[in-house]
């Protein structure tokens, strides 16, 4: 690996481990049944969980079947690039091109600011390519957690357009678009539309989308929020429109 990048044990066993304990909330299911639907004991499967040890490749392979994941979907760490690559690269990077998009949306429902990580993976059939959604949410009691979608991306030279399925919930597709990607510009607003798992409802966000990470703040809500000119012009045309001018 010497001209590749290059992990620790100590990062990837955490990665994997905060996987593995992500999908099986997901699923209701206890240490206790995990443990026991993979020939393993207790204590063995929560060191996995916090990555306190490796995890075999049969192990791996026995946890995802277990787990209803591909082993993939535990083990996706190396698809991603370095962070401090990424900042680096960002400024000569375009929206077209970029192998990490960080987007922002405000939900009303739950009074928060949400954030998510885009990763475009380098499999790539004619426009298209494989991408990667993980969304951090922020459970009733006050823990965090992922949700982890996957799906592609399609780049137009005007519009791109990802679709995703939530691994957790196979019901819930999420569409993103964003405008003028070939655009030198660090930041541009998007839609983001699909069904809401949380109560079956369709539903549309004002999203912003960036090649760098941005830090929680007032000035970013109010990026996010719906000004009386969208309202009024949604309220005249009866649809949502986004303006992607910042």
């Amino acid at each position: 690996m010497s001209h590749g990048q290059q992990y620790d044990h100590e990062t990837l066993n955490k990665h994997i481990g905060n996987r593995i304990r992500s999908r099986r909330k997901a699923q209701g299911m206890t240490i206790q049944q995990l443990a026991e639907r993979i020939h393993k004991s207790r204590a063995t499967v929560s060191k996995y969980e916090t990555g306190e040890i490796s995890l075999d490749m049969v192990t791996l392979f026995n946890l995802a079947s277990a787990l209803e994941v591909t082993p993939n979907q535990l083990i996706d760490y190396h698809l991603s690039p370095p962070e401090e690559k990424i900042q680096n690269m960002s400024a000569l990077r375009t929206f077209h091109n970029a192998p990490r998009l960080f987007f922002y949306f405000y939900d009303g429902r739950y009074n928060r600011l949400k954030d998510g990580v885009i990763d475009i993976l380098p499999d790539k059939e004619g426009n298209q390519q494989t991408a990667t959604l993980t969304i951090s949410v922020v459970t009733p009691n006050g823990r965090n957690s992922e949700i982890y979608y996957l799906g592609t991306v399609t780049y137009s030279d005007r519009l791109i357009r990802f679709s995703f399925i939530n691994q957790y919930n196979a019901l819930e597709e999420c569409l993103l678009y964003i405008f003028n990607p070939l655009e030198l510009r660090n930041s541009t607003y998007g839609l983001l539309c699909g069904i809401s798992s949380s109560d079956m409802r369709p539903c549309a966000f004002k999203c912003l989308v960036t090649l760098t990470s941005q830090a929680y703040s007032d000035d970013l809500k109010q990026q996010l929020l719906l000004t009386k000119q969208e309202l009024k012009t949604s309220t005249k045309l009866n649809m949502l429109v986004v303006d992607n001018v910042l």
